[in-house]
């Protein structure tokens, strides 16, 4: 990464005498850096530059934009409710991860990838007695920004966050509002739309804040409560998690553009994972191999998409069984099972959820076989299970009815299939630990701050988005098994759109039956 402009030694020279032994801590962070400070220099960074226009176009996502915060607004009339983009996250030093934005705050605005880290979304409650209130509304929705650091300012080459001659042209407060058909306004202007008729009093206002995005600054309308008629930090904190609530359960039932967008990134997925399989003969039993397959499925995310939705796991042989692989450092050999969990997350931020297991060879041997069909039947049972009105317990018992049979018929199941089965036993669970399904959207495991009522107790519905996944997972150390099980783990999962008419496999061009794996295998090899 580039420092700033180099001084000169003079300059150096002057500020090596300001900053001795007393200089705080806080500034030694910029001691890397000789920053010119001349008025001939600042002179030269304002004059001269040609102007640069950001690209900007309606996104497709402001159409369903108004129905999302109209059903929101409606949850809590007349309450101000914020909801922030957050702040970058710090990896080291003044090196950021890159920015994605809090899930409510795209979900409620329509913007994806790093549009604008510091902005915040306020609905803020219209007057009761306005023709806006008689006609229905609740609120009106408002963006707050930070303008363009163009070429007109000194931030333009000062500010190594916003200055477009530091991150190029950005969207600004005209262009935002283009992009998403909201009143979008200057960030300096927060605090006063925030403070605004805050009090406990009739006709006053309440404040809730999606607390987690941005700590600063709900820390920032704690204080404004508190001075206004709200010291009760519990149930300040009460009515922000409300708040956070409401907007993941809205997020249950996905409407066409995120079924779309949705769609995408399961294709996108699909392209990963060719780019992936086509890497195993140069990657097989090389060092790190597991990495290099990683980064050929990664390579495909940032070209297709914004990121991966989530760490890609990519597991072979004896790192299978192991859940949350994530540090891909082994080595992939023939012979082995390869599990491989990845999703392609789109420019939108919705992603795909998909598991794979390959023989590395590209040949399942007759174990492998076994164990597969196994966990693919009982993927399928989950799916059959999944009708409307079902329950994601549904489809979880049904998935594990068949893998607690399999092991009862394989021997390593020691207790009778109903025993296990029952709340009182669950024996099989040792070889399948997580859960078997989960809502997918914006978040890999959408909607996680939902009730469990809202969740994992009510009826799937049309327009829900899901996962299926079950999986076996023989441990290399697990001496309750036979030796020739030991180190093999298998999962297969896929994407689920409920619709009126029953589930429907998003992820049907994905092969997962046994012989169109191996086809499909083949078919990368020889270059199809």
């Amino acid at each position: 990464m580039n420092d700033a402009v180099t001084q000169s030694a003079e300059e150096q020279d002057k500020e090596a005498q300001m900053h001795g032994e007393d200089q705080p801590v806080e500034d030694r962070v910029n001691n890397r850096s000789l920053r010119p400070d001349s008025d001939a220099f600042k002179k030269l960074m304002v004059t001269g530059w040609d102007n640069q226009e950001p690209e900007t176009e309606r996104l497709e996502s402001s159409e369903y934009i108004p129905a999302r915060l109209e059903a929101l607004g409606k949850r809590f009339p007349g309450e101000r409710l914020v909801i922030p983009a957050g702040q970058p996250k710090v990896r080291n030093n003044d090196c950021d991860y890159a920015f994605r934005p809090d899930t409510s705050f795209s979900y409620y605005t329509g913007l994806g990838q790093d549009y604008e880290a510091g902005a915040v979304l306020v609905l803020d409650p219209v007057d009761p007695d306005s023709e806006e209130a008689h006609a229905g509304k609740t609120h009106t929705a408002e963006l707050f920004v930070a303008p363009r650091a163009d070429n007109s300012t000194e931030d333009y080459y000062r500010d190594a966050h916003y200055g477009e001659y530091w991150v190029g042209p950005r969207a600004g407060l005209k262009e935002l509002t283009a992009m998403t058909g909201l009143e979008t306004h200057d960030i300096a202007q927060l605090e006063d739309a925030l403070s605004k008729d805050v009090g406990a009093q009739a006709g006053s206002v309440r404040v809730r804040i999606v607390s987690t995005a941005d700590p600063a600054l709900t820390a920032r309308v704690e204080s404004i409560r508190e001075a206004n008629g709200f010291p009760d930090k519990d149930a300040n904190s009460h009515a922000d998690d409300k708040l956070h609530e409401v907007a993941a359960e809205a997020r249950m039932i996905k409407d066409q553009y995120e079924i779309s967008e949705l769609r995408k990134a399961v294709d996108a997925t699909k392209l990963g994972f060719d780019r992936l399989l086509s890497a195993i003969p140069q990657a097989k039993d090389r060092p790190r191999s597991e990495r290099i397959l990683e980064g050929a499925f990664n390579s495909v995310a940032r070209e297709q998409g914004n990121e991966v939705g989530y760490d890609t796991i990519v597991a072979s042989g004896e790192h299978a069984p192991i859940l949350h692989w994530t540090r891909n450092t082994g080595v992939v050999r023939s012979g082995d099972l390869l599990l491989v969990d990845a999703g392609v997350e789109v420019d939108s931020l919705y992603t795909a959820d998909i598991t794979r297991t390959f023989p590395v060879n590209g040949t399942f041997t007759p174990l492998q076989r076994k164990l597969y069909q196994a966990v693919l039947d009982s993927q399928q049972a989950g799916f059959e299970a999944a009708k409307p009105g079902a329950t994601y317990s549904d489809i979880h018992h049904a998935c594990m009815r068949v893998i607690a049979e399999r092991l009862h018929e394989w021997g390593i199941l020691k207790v009778d299939v109903e025993e296990s089965l029952s709340p009182e036993g669950q024996q099989h669970r040792r070889w399948l630990a997580c859960g078997v399904a989960h809502h997918l959207g914006l978040d890999v495991h959408d909607c996680a701050e939902a009730r469990y009522e809202s969740y994992q107790g009510a009826a799937i519905t049309p327009g829900m988005v899901f996962t299926i996944e079950p999986g076996l997972y023989f441990a290399k150390n697990d001496l309750l098994i036979p030796q020739e099980l030991r180190g093999i783990g298998i999962r297969i999962e896929d994407d689920v759109l409920m619709t009126e008419h029953g589930p429907e496999w998003i992820s049907k061009d994905i092969p997962r039956e046994i012989d169109d794996v191996e086809a499909w295998m083949r078919q990368v090899a020889q270059g199809r």
